[in-house]
């Protein structure tokens, strides 16, 4: 057999397979890829995210709408034209150097007043 196994944890395979999706249900010519309809969906998302934990829904639904989510930042990423992997690792570069904070009982690591504004 000459198929290779496609590395699950690959984030370029990964990548590729949302690209593939949105290829072949032509977003970029019926409007799948506007933004304004793909932060519509995110939100869409988050809030079945919301309903799976405040209605106690199975783990199994939560890790689906999770999973929705991730596609679709991913297929914004796609649609911006930005490179999410990149974009990731400078974002974990700079919130690995604040300091956390207990809000409400809660841990927060943000950018507090106080620190260093974000440029960007």
């Amino acid at each position: 057999m000459g198929d290779k196994k496609m590395n699950s944890d690959s984030y370029e395979n990964m990548l590729s397979t949302v690209q593939a999706f949105h290829q072949r249900h032509d977003f970029r010519g019926n409007g799948g890829e506007d933004l304004p309809y793909r932060v519509a969906l995110m939100s869409e998302e988050l809030g079945e995210i919301s309903a799976c934990i405040t209605k106690g829904k199975k783990i199994e639904e939560l890790a689906e709408e999770c999973a929705d989510l991730l596609i679709l930042v991913m297929g914004t990423a796609i649609s911006a034209g930005f490179d999410l992997n990149q974009a990731f690792w400078e974002k974990m570069k700079k919130i690995e150097t604040r300091e956390s904070r207990m809000i409400n009982g809660r841990i927060r690591v943000s950018a507090f007043s106080g620190q260093q504004p974000e440029e960007g």
